[in-house]
């Protein structure tokens, strides 16, 4: 019952920049991970980027250097910072979370996606 919202995606050109925010809702005691992953057409879902309490992150080897993810715990919320942006990085980005809506009561949810097209 945890809801993410995700927002920043639409149309940009390559080597561009675009920012996704993403924001988490609902019965929360904590949120231990949260990531962005995407789906080209005819492709399977791929990690894009996840960062963990205490700062960690991992990135997929297309995006290091380019992407930058960071979090705002406070506020419940996560970013990708996109820059340098290819035609391959167009695909529906979805925001992901883990964590725990009471002690011992973990939950796992997904946004509903936003679509990055990088195209001239």
């Amino acid at each position: 019952q945890v809801q993410l919202v995700e927002s920043g995606g639409g149309l940009v050109q390559p080597g561009g920049s675009l920012r996704l925010s993403c924001a988490a809702s609902g019965s929360i005691f904590s949120i231990n991970r949260m990531g962005w992953y995407r789906q080209a057409p005819g492709k399977q879902r791929e990690l894009v980027a996840t960062t963990i309490t205490g700062g960690s992150t991992n990135y997929a080897d297309s995006v290091k250097g380019r992407f930058t993810i960071s979090r705002d715990n406070a506020k419940n919320m996560v970013y990708l910072q996109m820059n340098s942006v290819k035609p391959e990085d167009t695909a529906v980005y979805y925001c992901k979370a883990d964590g725990y809506v009471a002690a011992l009561i973990p939950f796992g949810s997904w946004g509903q996606g936003t679509q990055v097209t990088v195209s001239s």
